[in-house]
């Protein structure tokens, strides 16, 4: 029976990890899986024919030896996906610019490596906002994510320079339609659309992961929407095995692109039954596709 192992992390305990899905499915394709922690060092990645980034959900913590990690998988026997020069465009936001440059419409966003609270106050204007949204350039489940107006911005001056000082980072519009509407999730398995989900905050909140008290529901995506993400799709090489897709509705009921998320995202299994079974046949297609090819 071939072996693959999804890439996870020591402790899960605080996260809705939902890829257990996917173990039946997967076994019915012939299929084993181990869930291997990306910190452990004694893991022998030529055992697996497959390594699938799954849940790695605190790799920001040390993103270059997370990414001297799958360096050593890509070295190996085992077929790492998503693969290696799609995780290293992914892993910095800044793809989000490339992107723009390429037709992509993005939420409206500005670029620095050097933090200046002045900088700060002159992006209110810039980007016509009252309230302003500030985050790494590398970061994952909303980590050192700050939301800001002109009197919270002062308040917080001082650990906005210490989160800020010797990073990346971007600084976007606070977009209304989150707490409103929420954040839509489309996923494709192998290039084909699968499923969307609409998540929304807690009350009070902008983070719409459920760690942070999001909510989930099942969503059937416009037309703008689903061709937005095709539009984004396509631009993608090579492709990836799987893919989500993060937007928000516009004030011209347009529909922006927040994050493409190619490494490690939630594909929420749980939103749509049919979704463990379509993922795991696509993979076996997909492996025995590479196989034949080599």
């Amino acid at each position: 029976m071939p072996r693959c192992a999804f890439l996870t992390m020591d402790n899960l305990d605080e996260f809705e990890v939902y890829d257990d899905l996917l173990l039946e499915p997967l076994s019915k394709f012939g299929w084993s899986v181990d869930m291997v922690s990306w910190r452990n060092r004694k893991a022998r990645w030529d055992q697996y024919e497959a390594v699938i980034i799954r849940s790695p959900w605190d790799y920001q913590q040390d993103a270059e030896l997370f990414m001297h990690v799958l360096e050593e998988i890509d070295r190996s026997p085992a077929l790492l996906e998503n693969p290696l020069e799609l995780v290293t465009w992914n892993i910095d936001k800044i793809y989000l610019r490339e992107l723009q440059e390429k037709g992509v419409l993005i939420v409206p966003t500005l670029w620095s490596k050097n933090f200046h609270i002045r900088d700060l106050e002159s992006a209110f204007e810039k980007l016509n906002t009252c309230e302003l949204v500030i985050k790494p350039t590398v970061s994952a489940n909303a980590d050192n994510t700050f939301w800001l107006d002109r009197q919270s911005l002062s308040k917080k001056a001082d650990e906005l320079v210490e989160v800020f000082s010797s990073r990346p980072f971007m600084i976007q519009p606070f977009m209304e339609n989150i707490v409103s509407e929420g954040e839509f999730s489309l996923f494709y398995f192998g290039g084909e659309y699968s499923h969307t989900i609409l998540k929304t905050p807690a009350k009070g909140d902008f983070r719409v992961q459920e760690e942070h008290g999001g909510i989930l529901a099942s969503a059937d995506p416009e037309k703008k929407l689903l061709q937005r993400a095709e539009q984004t799709m396509q631009f993608l090489e090579p492709q990836p095995l799987y893919a989500r897709a993060d937007y928000v509705r516009t004030e011209d009921n347009d529909f922006a692109l927040m994050e493409l998320e190619l490494i490690e995202p939630s594909l929420y299994f749980n939103m749509d039954p049919e979704s463990p079974e379509r993922f795991a046949r696509i993979f076996d297609h997909w492996m025995k596709k590479k196989k034949n090819s080599l």
